[in-house]
């Protein structure tokens, strides 16, 4: 089957963010991940930071995410929270750049804006070299040595609970996903290879 829309999970420090990045340098496709939240940010008038700060203060209680589910399932848009304001505009940001043709999406809970489409491969990509995590974000993103671990779990938690309140479903759950890579065993260009394979 080719993949018409690739959507990736990734862990912090995993690589995952390059991967996708030359994927769509490779194949010619367009890749969205912060540009979702800079399209949220012009059509609604709201910074990137604070759109951030909403996606932060997700949480993983179980009630509080059936509440939100409930709420934006009313229909009613009134109803939503802040929060809740974000993920659907969020979700229409990836359907409506999905809508004009293959994409591959980072983050964003996009399996679940794109779950009715055909041709979609959720991906999730891992790092199991601690060490190998670590120098990457220190490295790549700047972070300090004494400060990597401390920020890897904060970036985790974000994701696994924001994908937790908006999906019901735990984003560390392999199940959830059709591919899993692991960058620390394959290399992040093996990894674009086999993504690149999918959309061929």
């Amino acid at each position: 089957m080719k993949a018409k829309y690739i959507t990736i999970e990734r862990e912090y420090g995993s690589g995952g963010t390059k991967i996708a990045r030359m994927l769509a340098e490779r194949t010619g496709i367009p890749c969205y991940g912060q540009e979702i939240l800079e399209e949220v940010s012009r059509k609604y008038d709201i910074s990137v930071d604070r759109i951030q700060s909403y996606e932060e203060s997700a949480t993983n209680s179980v009630l509080y995410s059936i509440y939100m589910m409930t709420r934006a399932a009313a229909g009613s848009s009134d109803m939503l929270s802040a929060e809740g304001h974000i993920y659907v505009a969020e979700q229409e940001i990836i359907r409506h750049l999905a809508a004009n043709g293959s994409s591959i999406f980072l983050g964003h809970c996009a399996s679940e804006a794109l779950k009715d489409q055909k041709g979609i491969v959720k991906v999730f990509i891992r790092c199991s070299d601690e060490n190998e995590k670590r120098d990457r974000i220190v490295q790549e993103y700047g972070i300090d040595a004494d400060r990597a671990d401390v920020v890897r779990r904060k970036f985790d938690k974000k994701r696994s609970n924001y994908y937790y309140v908006n999906t019901m479903k735990k984003w560390e759950d392999l199940r959830n996903y059709d591919v899993v890579l692991d960058s620390a065993v394959l290399g992040i260009d093996k990894c674009a290879d086999m993504l690149e394979s999918l959309m061929k």
